[in-house]
């Protein structure tokens, strides 16, 4: 079983900012390399530690046979983030899906391609049992170690029970896990389950939470675990919220530390998630069901100039209705939040 490396398990278990990487498209849905390569140097150079390719913002539809865009865009990421001069410890995530021997085969192509970690999706396998479900994962992680995924159920995932995460943990290739269920009782789920696991402090957990990334940050959760307390932070964030706007999330991940430093939470802070949450429901679009999420984060970085539209591989993926208003308020109302001047200064440099 392959192993992370020193510098990429210290940043892993120190937390860091991991957006999740949209696909760039051409106008006729050719893919963009230009422009992939330009997200890419975009979030290197906005202090990211790590970067999620082949995952939901980067569009399930790439693994189609009718696109096959899986391994080019995992391997242009990739040149691109060996090139930069942080690449040193920078933490390379490849989505990986579907059901055992397909999932077992995008981790061989993700682990030939220099990945270090897959993260394993359980959506779409609504009738695989949890004991199937842990045998898949026992099966990637023979090839790539494994960053554990709680999708929501809203949108493709399911409902897994605390048995099953407290088994899921015990494996020796979960070296994370991003929590993504949107909802507190299922995310506490999988803390007090790592907590009770062997493997509690060598596993480190991630917000995949949107809708409420500064809470999950603040928290240091505890448990009773056989008369001693074990204390388990969110260390950081895998999040499609943080692939627009992310020196700002990079700013914020360095302020919630020196928060929990000193033990006291400033409501600035407290005020600041709130308004993330605003702004993500507008971008991520939950009043529909989350179908215009894609779109959304695709209409940020148009305004930015770092991609040229907000096509979709589907055609039919699109904003849905009265959510450009949505966006066009939260932009207005948060300044602070996104990060406009510094992709200005640097745009035009990155699609060189």
């Amino acid at each position: 079983m392959a192993d992370l490396s020193q510098a990429v398990q210290s940043k892993l278990q120190q937390g860091t900012v991991i957006p999740a990487m949209p696909l760039a498209l051409k106008r006729d849905r050719s893919f963009d390399v230009r422009r992939q390569r330009a997200l890419v140097r975009y979030y290197m150079a906005a202090g990211a530690g790590g970067l999620a390719v082949g995952v939901h913002s980067t569009q399930f539809a790439i693994r189609h046979p009718d696109v096959n865009l899986l391994e080019p865009v995992l391997a242009t990421a990739m040149e691109e983030m060996l090139c930069c001069p942080a690449s040193a410890g920078f933490i390379k995530v490849a989505g990986i899906c579907g059901p055992i021997d397909q999932a077992v085969e995008e981790a061989r192509l993700a682990a030939e391609l220099g990945y270090d970690m897959g993260l394993l999706s359980m959506g779409g396998l609504q009738s695989y049992s949890e004991e199937q479900l842990l045998a898949r994962a026992r099966a990637v992680g023979q090839v790539l170690p494994l960053f554990g995924f709680y999708l929501q159920p809203q949108v493709g995932g399911r409902v897994l029970s605390y048995d099953f995460w407290l088994q899921f943990a015990e494996l020796p290739s979960v070296k994370a896990i991003k929590m993504a269920p949107f909802d507190r009782y299922l995310t506490l789920d999988v803390v007090r389950a790592v907590c009770h696991s062997s493997r509690a402090e060598d596993i480190a957990l991630y917000t995949g939470n949107d809708d409420n990334i500064v809470a999950d940050l603040l928290t240091e959760y505890r448990f009773d675990v056989g008369g001693r307390q074990v204390a388990k932070p969110i260390v950081g964030g895998l999040l499609g919220h943080w692939a627009i706007w992310t020196r700002r999330a990079v700013e914020l991940l360095a302020d919630v530390r020196k928060a929990r430093a000193s033990g006291s939470i400033p409501q600035e802070l407290l005020r600041r998630g709130q308004q993330i949450t605003d702004v993500n429901a507008a971008i991520f679009d939950p009043h529909h069901g989350f179908a215009g999420c894609i779109p959304g984060i695709h209409e940020v970085l148009r305004r930015q100039g770092l991609l040229d539209h907000i096509l979709c591989l589907d055609p039919d993926e699109k904003l849905s209705p009265g959510q450009l208003e949505q966006i066009d308020r939260v932009c207005a109302a948060y300044p602070d939040l996104n990060d406009d001047a510094f992709v200005r200064e640097n745009v035009e440099q990155w699609l060189a």
